[in-house]
């Protein structure tokens, strides 16, 4: 895309906008309040917004890489914190994507440089399930299971945070782990048991 084109683009958008509200902006300023957090990946074929029919201000959005949420990352868990303590959501969605060149790279025998430590998230969560990815002789299924797995696990990730599991005592904060499918158009919902999983990892990762 050209960038005089983005520009164009942006005008017409803005027309668009006021010709339906004239305060449209103006309202846009005053401030969010998104009930949503989405932690998704930066593809640019997955746009948060437009796959859920969104509006601005109505999700908070965080994107990387197959959709990670490393527990050293401190741009993924500085979202997090601020989307729960400060926006107060009422849900966090991780939401993966079938065909995701990030977890199709991490299963390749390749050194790519600064992405090694990246996707060495991705293997950690293959070694985990290798057993039964393993099992799966189709390749393109065997991504498809993966791309499942590490959205539970990235989920996972987040229910571990102490923000997330004060903000789940408090008011009742829902975790949800979502498959965007390139090939449909639809979104797949995971229905991730949250709560017993929260039960199940407390022991260990309990905090306060």
């Amino acid at each position: 895309m050209k960038m005089k084109q983005i520009f164009a683009n942006n005008r017409c958008w803005i027309a668009q906008k006021l010709q339906l509200d004239s305060d449209y902006f103006d309202k846009l300023s005053q401030g969010q309040n998104p009930d949503l957090l989405y932690i998704g990946c930066s593809d640019s074929r997955v746009t948060a917004e437009e796959l859920m029919g969104a509006e601005p201000g109505e999700v908070f959005v965080h994107r990387n890489i197959a959709n990670l949420v490393p527990n050293n990352d401190l741009s993924a868990l500085s979202v997090i914190q601020y989307a729960v303590e400060v926006l107060q959501v009422k849900h966090i969605v991780v939401c993966g994507h079938y065909g995701c060149g990030g977890v199709q790279a991490a299963m390749q025998h390749t050194d790519l440089g600064l992405l090694n430590p990246w996707l060495r998230n991705i293997r950690d969560v293959y070694r985990k399930h290798h057993h039964e990815l393993d099992a799966i002789s189709d390749e393109n299924q065997r991504y498809k299971i993966l791309v499942e797995r590490n959205v539970r696990e990235q989920c996972i990730h987040v229910l571990k945070t102490a923000t997330v599991q004060k903000a789940f005592s408090a008011y009742g904060l829902a975790v949800h782990g979502w498959v965007f499918d390139l090939h449909t158009g639809r979104l797949i919902d995971l229905e991730i048991p949250y709560k017993t999983i929260l039960d199940e990892i407390r022991k260990i990762y309990r905090i306060g």
